[in-house]
């Protein structure tokens, strides 16, 4: 478990971003990334008939629709307890490997820091 209080700034803030998607929203899961330049973009859980996307891949997307060319971080917020295999691999093929991907629980406690690689 991490201290959320002593993440980097700008990892909370995706964190606190996530938090609000996931509450506003209604949905099980709230992610955030952060690109190369600094920007956020931030995206629930889809989950249309025709359409299914975790908040994570979604935020990617968005990202990618956005023009990013990379990610920094990326954040998911859960009541799951790992980040599935297939939302890594999306940050990865934007950020890279090495690209953290933190996972907290509703409460915004980041359990987990994990590589996207």
């Amino acid at each position: 478990m991490t201290d959320s209080s002593a993440l980097d700034p700008e990892d909370r803030k995706i964190v606190t971003l996530a938090r609000s998607a996931r509450a506003r929203n209604g949905v099980p899961e709230g992610a955030a990334v952060r690109d190369e330049t600094g920007r956020t973009y931030v995206a629930g859980t889809v989950d249309l008939p025709s359409l299914r996307l975790s908040a994570l891949r979604t935020a990617v997307a968005m990202a990618v629709a956005s023009g990013a060319k990379s990610l920094e971080a990326a954040a998911v917020v859960s009541e799951a307890r790992e980040v599935s295999s297939e939302d890594r691999a999306a940050v990865r093929d934007l950020g890279g490997a090495a690209t953290p991907v933190l996972l907290a629980g509703p409460d915004g406690t980041v359990h987990l820091t994990t590589p996207a690689g």
